[in-house]
């Protein structure tokens, strides 16, 4: 009978063997593995005792379809007709150098021959498998024609681990920012038995439940309440009963623009150092989240001193009065720019000199001194040379004349450079109805070797004629109005060969047609000619019309009604 001291010790005894025998095994399977290792090293191994140099003579490529062998070698790093020892770093740095272009699944570098002192080496490689086509799973056709664009994918491109990482967080953060907060995506590739070394790539997408946004937490605001901070994000909204013109779907995306509209809110109140410092979405229940996020809004700073250097042509008292920014007042970011660069009705610093033909001119305001809650600013002016304007050109009038685009406009050769006269202009370009006013574009070329400019117009051509058409029955007979109205119309243009396309236009004139008719009992004509600028020098109009009708009455019908 064995003791239960007995049963510990043969215990004891069974577990030492068996750790004594592990360890017996780890050390085989190193020398296995370290003789298997010095069996597959390079041939150069038989040199590490006694390094010799050679001339590297040649330099030949295995396994390349795709790519040219010179840039492989130029990528390697390796250069022929340099010197070169065996054994030494620079194979493993030309393996290094290799790999890291992420174009090759396996790279291999071995010498091929040496003649005396030269050496050819073998560049072995296998490319890595290229895409061939890809598609989408779990998502919509208009979802994915919108992430293809995002995604950059294309028949041909490289299949790496890199690529299929960077796939998978482009598509998981597009659906993320969408509101689909848990979306996972997935990506797998198959051989294409078509097309050699080459892969079928398909991208399946788990969207999950789109979440509604239960509460807004704001943490950290005295400044501004969180009710009025909730009333700037326009896209991000709490899910409430009454809210039915407004859904409470989650964007990220449109959550980020919300969290910039409540820092330029706050710098207009001059905390100028207001951030965002935490934003936390936590789940409510399995359909809503709660955002959480915490603002520090920093000091609110006020205006002590403004100081202005490089000024020649205004003085400081007529910027001082244009700013309209004086000591004491609020540190507002937005309407100093405004006051400097761009103030809708014309009335800033920049308008003032770019409007005398100061095209080169700079303005740039410095915080010179930061000191608790006042700030002392210093506005650099850079006013430069004065630019007239060398060439006026109009791009992209297919149809209208170019006299009848330069005659409206109040940029010409030889005038001062004038941002107003830009602005009058393309509003009179909008007015005419000749072209669509949403796409037009200016874009002023500066010479700053002469001191001129050449600007630019950018116009795309509307239809603007009209017809009118009306009918009906009645006296029996027939009642309707036909009329044509061409707004622009070239009456120099009618004997002119191709111009009819369908009709002569471009030179900005009027042709009307109308015709009326009440049956047998009345008809009517009437045409009008209409030039607007009589001799093209001024915008003299002149009107020519012509007019015809037939009026008849039957006895008969009267004496029967």
């Amino acid at each position: 009978m064995i003791t239960k001291k007995e049963k510990e010790d043969l215990e004891k005894h069974r577990n030492n063997y068996w750790i004594l025998m592990h360890r017996y095994f780890k050390i085989i399977l190193i020398i296995i593995l370290a003789v298997n290792n010095i069996y597959g090293q390079e041939s150069y191994t038989n040199y590490q005792l006694s390094p010799r140099e050679y001339t590297l003579a040649g330099i030949s490529i295995d396994g390349v379809v795709h790519l040219d062998h010179e840039m492989v070698i130029q990528k390697s790093g390796l250069i022929r007709g340099e010197k070169i020892a065996i054994p030494s770093d620079k194979i493993s740095k030309a393996i290094t150098n290799l790999w890291n272009q992420g174009l090759f699944s396996q790279v291999s570098i071995s010498k091929e021959k040496t003649q005396g002192n030269n050496l050819f080496l073998r560049i072995k490689l296998k490319e890595s498998p290229r895409m061939s086509r890809y598609s989408f799973s779990g998502i919509s056709k208009s979802e994915a024609d919108q992430l293809r664009d995002d995604l950059d994918l294309y028949s041909g491109k490289i299949i790496s681990e890199s690529l299929k990482m960077n796939v998978k967080k482009i598509s998981r953060n597009y659906f993320i920012g969408k509101g689909f907060l848990k979306a996972k995506a997935t990506i797998s590739t198959k051989n294409d038995t078509l097309v050699n070394n080459s892969k079928i790539m398909k991208i399946d997408i788990e969207k999950g439940i789109r979440y509604k946004v239960n509460e807004i937490i704001i943490e950290g605001n005295s400044s501004l309440s969180s009710d009025k901070l909730k009333r700037l994000m326009k896209e991000t909204k709490e899910k409430k009963w009454y809210r039915f013109y407004k859904r409470s779907m989650f964007q990220n995306s449109l959550f980020e623009q919300d969290k910039e509209k409540i820092i330029e809110k706050y710098k207009q109140i001059a905390h100028r150092d207001a951030q965002i410092v935490s934003d936390t979405i936590v789940d409510f229940d399995e359909n809503t989240i709660n955002i959480i996020f915490r603002i520090e809004e920093g000091n609110q700073y006020f205006i002590r001193n403004i100081e202005w250097s490089g000024n020649q042509k205004y003085s400081t008292g007529l910027l001082d009065t244009i700013l309209g920014i004086k000591k004491g007042d609020l540190y507002d970011q937005a309407t100093l720019d405004t006051k400097l660069f761009m103030n809708p009705n014309g009335n800033d610093i920049s308008s003032l000199y770019m409007d005398d033909g100061y095209l080169f001119f700079q303005v740039t305001p410095v915080e010179k001194k930061i000191e608790y809650d006042s700030v002392d600013l210093e506005i650099k002016v850079y006013e430069g040379k004065q630019a007239r304007i060398k060439k006026v050109n109009v791009n992209g009038n297919t149809k209208t004349s170019d006299h009848v685009i330069l005659r409206d406009m109040y940029t010409h050769p030889g005038d001062l450079f004038s941002r107003d006269a830009i602005i009058r202009t393309q509003r009179q370009l909008a007015q005419n109805g000749y072209f669509d006013p949403e796409k037009l574009g200016v874009n002023p070329m500066p010479n700053p070797t002469d001191g001129t400019v050449d600007i630019d117009y950018e116009v795309v051509e509307r239809p603007n004629d009209q017809i009118e058409l009306s009918g009906g029955w009645g006296n029996n007979s027939l009642v309707g109005t036909l009329g044509l109205t061409f707004n622009n119309f070239s009456a120099k243009k009618l004997f002119k060969k191709g111009s009819w396309s369908p009709l002569p236009s471009g030179d900005g004139q009027r042709l009307s047609i109308r015709a009326q008719s009440s049956g047998y009992f009345f008809q009517s004509y009437n045409m009008s000619f209409t030039e607007p600028w009589l001799g093209g020098k001024k915008p003299n109009s002149f009107t020519i019309s012509a007019f015809h009708s037939m009026q008849s009455y039957d006895r008969k019908f009267l004496f029967d009604s």
